[in-house]
């Protein structure tokens, strides 16, 4: 399996020619990161990792519902991805379709899977692609570093939620 970052706080790797492996530990509880990741507020606040704005953050939290989230970076261009939900569960999997609208034939099948750990809490992502030259142009595409910096944010944003959860009890 071969790691493609280790410098960062996500360990990125590729465990067979057609998959991402992404790895990510959180200082938070595993049901924020959850939250944060499934709240269409919560997520026009990280998912553009500082390189624009979300402008569009659908999510319709139910199997068979659909996502869209759109971010329009500084100059202007429009970056966007759907799917379609296959199997939840709550603040612990998501299974969904992902689609790069701007690349529409390179469907990837995507598995989160929200875990305790000491002290915190774990995210795994697996990027199931069709084949390796989709599985590829995606890690090419520079997507690593704004993967790194939005993971960051969604932990910001799931600490905010611990200190508020901490003030109101």
């Amino acid at each position: 399996m071969a790691t493609l970052v280790n410098k960062h706080s996500a360990v990125v790797t590729l465990p067979i020619d057609t998959q991402i492996q992404i790895n990510r530990d959180f200082n938070v509880p595993k049901e924020l990161v959850y939250r944060a990741w499934t709240t269409p507020e919560l997520v026009k606040r990280w998912w553009s990792a500082g390189h624009g704005t979300v402008t569009i953050a659908d999510i319709d939290l139910q199997v068979g519902g659909m996502w869209r989230w759109v971010t329009v970076t500084e100059t202007g261009f429009e970056v966007a991805f759907h799917g379609v939900y296959q199997q939840l569960t709550a603040n612990e999997l998501i299974v969904c379709t992902e689609v790069y609208e701007a690349m529409p034939d390179g469907e990837a099948l995507n598995t989160i899977t929200f875990s305790e750990r000491d002290g915190g809490s774990s995210l795994t992502l697996l990027v199931q692609h069709s084949c390796q030259e989709h599985r590829d142009g995606h890690v090419n595409s520079g997507m690593e570093s704004g993967m790194q910096t939005a993971l960051d944010m969604l932990e910001s944003i799931a600490l905010e939620l611990l200190e508020a959860a901490a003030i109101k009890a």
